[in-house]
């Protein structure tokens, strides 16, 4: 891009670059040069809007963590619509069908990224740790309207199906499992508390 172009939303851009990297190499192929030349743009252009790689980083991941929130909301609205395991498939899907899994594994792999990412408010494992929540709080709605038995332990249920889930999608080169396959797992882990 020549120098005194605009670019247009530039973190976004920059993201964007950064999960086509990051899926196509994984956590070691992700380099602030790989993110620049992905995006189109001088190298320069990362360091101007984040401190440095580290920070772009976490920016990144909370960036994804913030669609997981969005996502959360979206999956507790359905509650009480289709069934149990329909919307928890679907939610799976979406969820582990993205770069989540991708991102895990960043965070896994870079020390500073992790520190940052808990100095910024995040715990446990970030990503998983939100999908947790996101999927403890849609069956909460479902236990509510009775559609799960009252006595549900739904925050089990829910890093069960995380860590299912999780392990399903992972390591698979870039080749998700199909819908039928997850439902197997989702119908597996909630048939004991779904009405």
């Amino acid at each position: 891009m020549p120098t005194g172009t605009a670019i247009r939303d530039v973190s976004q851009q920059l993201f964007d670059a950064a999960e086509r990297v990051l899926l196509q190499g994984g956590p070691n192929a992700l380099t602030s040069r790989a993110v620049t030349t992905e995006a189109g743009c001088a190298k320069g252009v990362l360091h101007r809007h984040f401190d440095d790689f580290d920070a772009f980083l976490a920016a990144l991941v909370l960036d994804r963590i913030g669609r997981i929130r969005a996502q959360g909301h979206a999956l507790h609205a359905a509650a009480g619509t289709n069934t149990v395991a329909d919307n928890l498939t679907t939610a799976l899907m979406d969820l582990f069908g993205s770069v989540a899994v991708a991102i895990v594994g960043l965070v896994t792999a870079r020390d500073e990224l992790r520190a940052r990412l808990h100095q910024a408010g995040s715990s446990g494992v970030p990503v998983l740790t939100e999908a947790t929540a996101m999927i403890a709080s849609y069956l909460t709605a479902e236990r509510a309207q009775g559609r799960i038995p009252a006595d549900s332990d739904v925050d089990m249920l829910a890093l069960t199906l995380i860590g299912t889930g999780h392990l399903l999608f992972a390591g698979r080169q870039g080749v998700a499992p199909e819908a039928d396959e997850v439902r197997k797992v989702v119908t597996s882990v909630v048939a004991g508390a779904a009405r």
